[in-house]
């Protein structure tokens, strides 16, 4: 089912300014990870929606400073923290999630990190993401506390998450 703006826009109030460049994105990278029930897609663009700021960052904010020398995330060469910082909409972070990204998806994000902050692939990625993670078991399941904190590694934001997920379940019902 594709997602109309109108429904971006009232999932979304606050991306209105950007919703239209996202939409066509979100509606393929849905479409291309079986994000395809209401309640799937719901979870979906409430993670994104608070992970990007209603689709208003595409790079995390923070240098990524904090991320340097995290083996758990495979940044294990100087500057890797910053390089591989929260990128896309669903803030992809650390390299060995931009290389299984890049891999999956045909783009080297090793040597162009970048390429995440193009729309179309911000919304792919998210995707991937979502997919790899095995996110739509739990969105099935209406794990949403479990779901954000596969997402998130935490319960960061979750009130928000879950008023969100709440919005686009009537939006999209």
């Amino acid at each position: 089912m594709l997602m109309t703006l109108e429904e971006l826009r009232s999932i979304m109030p606050f991306a209105r300014a950007k919703a239209g460049m996202f939409l066509p994105g979100l509606n393929a990278a849905m479409a291309e990870f079986d994000i395809d029930t209401p309640v799937r897609q719901a979870a979906f663009l409430a993670q994104v929606g608070h992970e990007s700021g209603h689709l208003r960052y595409v790079r995390e904010l923070a240098s990524g400073a904090a991320y340097e020398g995290r083996r758990d995330l495979g940044n294990v060469v100087a500057g890797d923290g910053v390089r591989f910082r929260g990128r896309g909409l669903i803030q992809l972070t650390g390299r060995s999630n931009y290389s299984a990204c890049g891999k999956a998806l045909g783009m080297d994000l090793i040597a162009h990190p970048e390429l995440l902050e193009q729309p179309a692939n911000a919304c792919r990625s998210a995707g991937w993401f979502w997919h790899a993670n095995g996110l739509n078991a739990l969105a099935d399941a209406r794990e949403f506390v479990k779901l954000t904190r596969r997402i998130n590694g935490g319960a960061n934001g979750l009130v928000e998450r879950l008023a969100l997920t709440a919005r686009a379940l009537k939006v999209l019902a």
